[in-house]
């Protein structure tokens, strides 16, 4: 069966059993402080166990795009190694939220393997949880008797609390879990040796497809468990495995889910897959990123150097360097199969194919940059091995890979192959020291210490009433302490609240909650999933009590505005430069607005200035807000409201209208575009390959941007004591421009003097090679003049060059055609060299250059030169 077929199966089967299909969540994960990445099916329905939200709908199921990378769940160093590891997976999967529980569960993964999906029945083993003393858990005899209908009892397995407990972190809802294993092997070697010896022993052909979740417990922050007021399903079966078994293959990567990514990749290295280990394992993984990082950026994550984007350039880096290194690609190569897989998921996942553009100009640009930085890399760690064997030392310290791995991001198992080249090794386990270090400095530092909520009132769902109104009676639902970095606030939940939580790129409100007797300070109102939580320094001393909450007024309309100037930017771009931009990022705080959207040029200075024209006429326009709370999804896209890829949209909607301008959006805004005042672009560049971003101010904000102009302005006029800036300006340029040309001149006229004077000094008749050593009065930038007039004077000399000037350093390293016929590099030399200099730089073999930051260490790093030079020579 075909793979989007057995994705569909599963679908129609949990619809005929009344199951509501719902779409996949975005991979990327907003609003979620403990979430990078969707990194399980349940992670949509996370507020519904936490019990923030009340359930749509009491059975669900879905196929659902997941990534794990990081944190328990962090498989990237197994994925192309082994059959079956992956860092984007599908999650088929079915949820009852207070509905059916473990008998319809069992009865229905069963039914679907078997009855729908034909499989074999004596190949399935299930688990069950055996029980835990320690939390006063009993084993699970009622999933044990559902089981029995099905299996002979040798084939159900007790599971310890790993494998048979699933919890959602430290706290939270948890319960046992029962899961489904299939035995792949052949006849032969399951009569040798039974199935059930190799449950949950990482066997490659035994393997967990399915696990069945029975949330029935919450887990608090003390550890103890308490039963939850309603029993939930959460079941997870693994796309890709069903699709190997389903197609009688021994590997994921043989479907036809893999398939076609690999034989583009064979075909593109001139390999064939199956013939060298090695290189199927660059394919596996190759195929594999790929995924991961092109879903990821059609969900609006760009890699980047921080959290969820360091994420991605981690596995787009790994991607690149197993090309690089086992597949022979030295140019940007991933970028090529961008297309082969919109082919192949397009038609479940529509943004691969609307975003292929973006996806394809993003990956070749990171292609680009990783390149270079191995390039890099590769030269730093020839100069770390030369020391090495210097020292007469046979491995590379763990320190020098790690600095290579940390700071330059270069990888460690390439430090392993480019080092046994080199009949080196490194110190691994001095590698890891480092690498623990690192991270335990990093887990200290973001160590929150949290305590489990306080309920006060009790209130299934809080109510915002932030669209009408800033101040409102609210009564503490819950709070809780939570401490970081030694500091402790407060993190409270009302019934109802006038203040806006930070979301959809919106900061969050501030200010405070007051009663008879006390005011308490909100400094931040943050988004947790579907909660609303208002951060306090203090708790109140009677949380029980009334409370009137007030949001600092000036804050929110500053932000309300800038939000609604992002809706009319977005149009204007789109209005002017064409329908493909589309908002990829934003932040709109009291300050200023932050927009990044997708375009693949800079946006002239001409085109910015009629943009800002276009968004102060809808200001002048007085455009009035036009909301609409409750449209369904349906009527909003009739409408052509702006829907952005990577946010989860449910069936209920708001659309906010400007005129012209009608979006999808939870923010606050403006009453009418004409308070927003005047708006202003103060900067327009590039974020990534086909993202640019905007920054601009309005109202009050943009007023003082255009004081601050007309200041600089007129100082400048006083400078130039006269009306005609413009025109003095001109004259100072062209004034320069001659003094520079006249500068010029005189400088040449020195250097060759100097090389005249130098180079009667370098008349050497004898047939052995004379080494020179000069500091060059002359800026760095004139040194490669200097060293290039004395060349054809040097047959038989070795010339070091070095010049400091203006807090500047710079060596050169220059030889002559006899020199270099003897075997000497001055690219080498002066790499070698440049480390007194704390610096770097290359060349050819004749000449080479290096700039460095210490001026201080320029003797010291002529005399090194000096001294390899002769070494080489052996002197």
């Amino acid at each position: 069966m075909e793979s989007n077929r057995i994705r569909e199966t599963f679908l129609d089967f949990f619809r005929s059993k009344q199951h509501t299909i719902v779409p996949s969540a975005p991979m990327v994960v907003k609003n979620d402080p403990t979430l990078m990445f969707t990194n399980a099916g349940m992670n949509q329905f996370k507020d519904i166990f936490l019990g923030n939200s009340p359930a749509k709908y009491p059975r669900v199921a879905d196929a659902q795009k997941c990534l794990r990378v990081s944190g328990k769940h962090n498989d990237l160093d197994e994925v192309g190694h082994d059959t079956y590891h992956h860092t984007m997976f599908e999650m088929l999967g079915n949820w009852s939220f207070g509905d059916y529980f473990k008998k319809e569960a069992i009865e229905w993964a069963w039914e679907l393997l078997t009855k729908v999906y034909g499989l074999p029945e004596d190949r399935f083993y299930a688990t069950v949880f055996e029980g835990s003393e320690e939390d006063g858990v009993a084993f699970d005899s009622e999933a044990y008797a559902y089981w029995k209908r099905f299996f002979p009892e040798e084939r159900i397995l007790r599971g310890n609390k790993k494998d048979n407990f699933w919890e959602m972190g430290d706290t939270g809802p948890c319960g046992p879990c029962s899961e489904i294993h299939f035995d792949l092997r052949s006849d032969e070697e399951r009569a040798a040796k039974p199935g059930r010896e190799l449950v949950n022993r990482d066997h490659p052909q035994v393997i967990e497809i399915w696990n069945l979740v029975f949330m029935q417990y919450n887990r608090k922050a003390n550890g103890t468990l308490e039963e939850l007021p309603h029993r939930h399903v959460d079941t997870g079966m693994g796309f890709e495995r069903l699709c190997m078994i389903m197609q009688g293959k021994q590997s994921n990567y043989d479907t036809d889910v893999f398939q076609p990514l690999i034989r583009k990749i064979a075909g593109m290295a001139g390999k064939r897959y199956g013939d060298d280990p090695r290189s199927d394992v660059a394919m596996r993984v190759v195929a594999d990123h790929l995924r991961a990082i092109a879903f990821s950026i059609a969900d609006g994550q760009l890699p980047s150097n921080v959290k969820a984007g360091y994420v991605i350039r981690r596995i787009l880096r790994r991607a690149v360097r197993y090309g690089y290194t086992y597949l022979g690609f030295n140019e940007p190569f991933i970028c090529r199969l961008v297309d082969t897989l919109a082919e192949q998921m397009g038609g479940q996942y529509p943004e691969l194919v609307a975003q292929k553009g973006l996806i394809v100009s993003v990956i070749q640009e990171e292609e680009s940059a990783f390149l270079r930085t191995l390039s890099t890399g590769i030269n730093l760690l020839d100069g770390v091995i030369r020391r090495a064997q210097a020292d007469g030392v046979k491995e590379i310290s763990g320190k020098d890979a790690f600095l290579l791995y940390d700071t330059y991001g270069f990888p460690i198992d390439l430090t392993e192959l480019i080092s046994r080249e080199h009949d080196m090794g490194v110190d691994l386990a001095g590698f890891e020291r480092e690498l623990a270090a690192q991270k335990e400095r990093s887990r200290n530092a973001a160590a929150v210490d949290t305590d489990d909520w306080v309920q006060v009132h009790p209130v299934e769902q809080s109510e915002f009433v932030g669209y009408d109104t800033l101040r409102a009676e609210v009564r503490i639902a819950r709070y809780r302490r939570v401490t970081t970095k030694g500091k402790t606030f407060y993190q409270l939940v009302f019934d109802r609240t006038p203040f806006y939580g930070n979301s959809g790129g919106q900061v969050g409100d501030s200010g405070y909650i007051g009663s008879a007797n006390e005011r308490i300070t909100i400094v931040d109102t943050q988004k947790d999933n579907n909660l609303t939580v208002h951060i306090a320094e203090t708790l109140p001393e009677n949380p029980a009590a009334d409370f009137i909450a007030v949001v600092d007024e000036g804050r929110r309309i500053a932000s309300a505005n800038n939000h609604s100037a992002t809706h009319l930017l977005h149009r204007a771009l789109r209005t002017l430069l064409g329908t493909h931009v589309e908002q990829k990022g934003s932040l709109v705080s009291p300050d200023y607005l932050r927009f990044d959207f997708s375009h693949f040029q800079k946006v002239t200075p001409e085109q910015i200035r009629e943009v800002e024209r276009m968004v102060n006429a809808m200001i002048r326009a007085n455009y009035p807000l036009e909301e609409n709370r409750n449209s369904t999804i349906d009527e909003a896209r009739k409408q052509g409201a702006m829907m952005l890829f990577g946010e989860k949209y449910g069936e209920v909607v708001r659309t906010v209208r400007f005129g012209d301008s009608i979006e999808l959006c939870g923010g606050t805004h403006a009453s009418a575009t004409g308070n927003i005042g005047y708006f202003r672009i103060l900067s327009e560049s590039a974020i990534s390959a086909g993202v640019r971003r905007i920054e601009a101010v309005t109202g009050a904000k943009a007023e003082e941007f255009v004081y601050v102009m007309q200041d600089t302005l007129q100082g400048i006029q006083q400078l130039v004591n006269t009306p005609s800036v413009m025109q003095a300006v001109r004259k100072m340029f062209e004034d320069n421009a001659e003094l520079h040309q006249k500068l010029e001149a005189l400088i040449k006229e020195k250097i060759a003097s100097f090389v005249e004077t130098m180079g009667s000094e370098l008349a050497v008749s004898s047939d052995e090679v004379t080494v020179r050593v000069a500091e060059v009065p002359f800026a760095g930038e004139h040194l490669r003049d200097v060293a290039f007039m004395l060349r054809p004077r040097l047959r038989n000399v070795a010339m070091v060059l070095g010049t400091k000037a203006d807090g500047k350093v710079n060596l050169a390293v220059v030889l002559g055609d006899d020199v270099v016929a003897r075997g000497l590099n001055a690219s080498e030399i002066v790499r070698e060299a440049a480390r007194e200099i704390q610096g770097g730089g290359g060349g050819q073999p004749f000449f080479a250059m290096a700039g460095g930051k210490r001026p201080e260490g320029l003797d010291r790093a002529m005399e090194a030169a000096e001294r390899l030079i002769n070494t080489k020579l052996g002197r």
